[in-house]
């Protein structure tokens, strides 16, 4: 049975042009895997905490001497892990702010990105990505249009640090929609249902 991780970022709840794409991906990605199984993660919704001192010294030693400290901070790294160690596909969707991720997406990927479990280093020091064979769609919202197109690409610092990201993890079968132009819609000079159209209309194709 295939196993789809669903991730969503953006706190603007149905609102939010990211969810809607993502939630329109998910319902594809349904269709095309009948009894299927789905993982859903709304960072937006979880207590998400930030790596510290009692995290780096439980993640760099073996568990049998970690401190109950150490074993709480890492606790939430192990579910997330355990979540993504599960999923076949990921489907992710996330807002742009300043140019970047959100900091509950960095959040999530300093707590996914393991040492030994998602990643190794060689004895030469490069490193291995431990996740291949997976794959994902990333859908990115951003207010201003930063694809190609735009002529702005370059003051994208989203998506090519995702693609680094899940390729350093050893997914490199990764997808991205960006649904840029967002402020057209705040700013009412397109419906929303107007606006995601084109996008849900390319569901079926990107699943």
């Amino acid at each position: 049975m295939p196993t789809l991780l669903h991730i969503n970022v953006s706190p603007r709840g149905n609102q939010s042009i990211s969810r809607q794409v993502s939630d329109a991906a998910v319902e594809a990605w349904k269709e095309c895997n009948p009894g299927g199984r789905i993982l859903e993660r709304d960072l937006a919704k979880t207590p998400l905490t930030f790596v510290d001192l009692d995290w780096i010294v439980g993640a760099f030693s073996p568990s049998e001497y970690h401190t109950e400290r150490q074993k709480k901070a890492l606790a939430l790294s192990a579910e997330l892990v355990s979540e993504l160690l599960e999923a076949d596909e990921i489907i992710l969707g996330t807002p742009m702010y300043n140019f970047s991720i959100p900091a509950a997406l960095k959040a999530w990927i300093d707590q996914v990105v393991r040492a030994g479990i998602t990643v190794r280093y060689g004895a030469d020091g490069a490193p291995e990505g431990l996740l291949a064979g997976k794959k994902a769609l990333v859908i990115v919202a951003s207010g201003g249009s930063y694809d190609e197109r735009s002529g702005i690409s370059a003051l994208d610092h989203e998506v090519p640090y995702l693609r680094f990201i899940f390729g350093f993890m050893g997914i490199t079968d990764v997808h991205f929609m960006q649904a840029g132009g967002t402020n057209a819609v705040v700013k009412g000079r397109i419906s929303a249902d107007k606006f995601l159209a084109p996008y849900l209309d390319q569901m079926a194709a990107a699943v």
